[in-house]
């Protein structure tokens, strides 16, 4: 008998252990911005540290060494996201309203030039490595413009399909995007700037946000209509699992280091996984955050979570004036 009440002890304590090492998030702090208005999509630059938040007709700065405010990008009509070029020292903000995109200096803020763009629309936007270019994804348009960060005008326009929502690069040559109303995802050629494939995202309904693993060759797409996360095998195309997630989800992230998979739902949740071996994930915590904290980024050098969010009028969607703030997450 007391060899079996060892054992369970032992177990116990095993057991125990492995919750603290699954590294639970925390509250950290909370980053008070300026300014009025709605917000989208949050995107960090890695190499300089800097996190930009879309935020109605400007973009806020913050620099995350300090996690203080650097500034302010304005004089917009309708921001959605933000992409960086870090060899030309150059940022881009996707204006859907103004059918254009802005380009600043990232050490001044100072605005360069304005693209316009011959598509309506304008959302995600990223910076493929690769080829060197800007997209942007026009969700009114089912199309991708390609912007040539060097001449600063756009070089082509891609036939998406469908209403695309985010993508993200593989860094040779390929992007992968998700088509909210088909439920399906685009791999896109960066050589020759046109759809090659595109695969269904069944059982997923309305995939929004994607990240990818590239070690492992797996994506992660999370979808508002089943509220589910996705994991895609690259080399098939093949949904291998689904994950249950809160709702409103718009974002995704994945930290390649401490193999975790963090979905942001507008429910005022963040659904948490932990990677137990490639295609193999398990969930570790439901993140209680604030109601339509919907998107997020991760600074992959210190694994902090940083959600961009206002207060609103309890019941409602009207957002309480002056109270736009950035929600700061660490691991315990």
């Amino acid at each position: 008998m007391k060899k079996i009440a060892l054992f369970f002890l032992l177990n116990a304590g095993l057991f125990s252990g492995a919750k603290v090492f699954a590294q639970n998030y925390v509250l950290d702090k909370t980053i008070a911005l300026p300014g009025n208005g709605g917000y989208d999509y949050v995107f960090i630059d890695q190499p300089n540290h800097m996190l930009y938040a879309s935020h109605g007709t400007e973009v806020n700065v913050v620099d995350l060494k300090t996690e203080t405010v650097k500034g302010t990008i304005g004089g917009m009509k309708g921001v959605h996201g933000i992409a960086i070029d870090n060899e030309l020292n150059k940022g881009f903000i996707s204006d859907g309203k103004a059918d254009e995109v802005i380009v600043f200096d990232i050490k001044t803020l100072a605005v360069i030039t304005h693209i316009p763009l011959d598509h309506k629309g304008a959302d995600a936007i990223i910076f493929d490595p690769y080829s060197k270019k800007i997209f942007t994804f026009n969700g009114h348009s089912s199309s991708s413009c390609v912007i040539d960060p060097v001449s600063m005008k756009q070089i082509a326009a891609i036939d998406m399909g469908g209403a695309p929502e985010f993508a993200v690069a593989d860094g040779k040559g390929t992007i992968y995007n998700n088509l909210e109303d088909k439920s399906s995802l685009n791999v896109i050629d960066t050589k020759t700037f046109k759809v090659s494939k595109n695969y269904t995202l069944s059982p997923c309904g309305g995939p929004t946000g994607i990240a990818m693993d590239r070690d492992n060759q797996k994506l992660f797409t999370v979808c508002r209509e089943n509220k589910g996360l996705s994991v895609v095998d690259i080399p098939t195309g093949k949904v291998i699992q689904t994950l249950p997630i809160g709702v409103g989800v718009d974002a995704v992230v994945y930290d390649p280091a401490k193999k975790m998979l963090v979905a942001s739902n507008g429910d005022g949740t963040a659904s948490i996984f932990k990677q137990d071996a490639p295609g193999t994930y398990n969930p570790v915590q439901t993140l209680t955050t604030q109601y339509r904290a919907k998107t997020m980024a991760i600074d992959l050098a210190t694994h902090k979570l940083y959600f961009p969010v206002a207060d609103y009028e309890q019941g409602t969607k009207t957002m309480m004036p002056g109270t736009f703030k950035l929600l700061v997450y660490r691991q315990q």
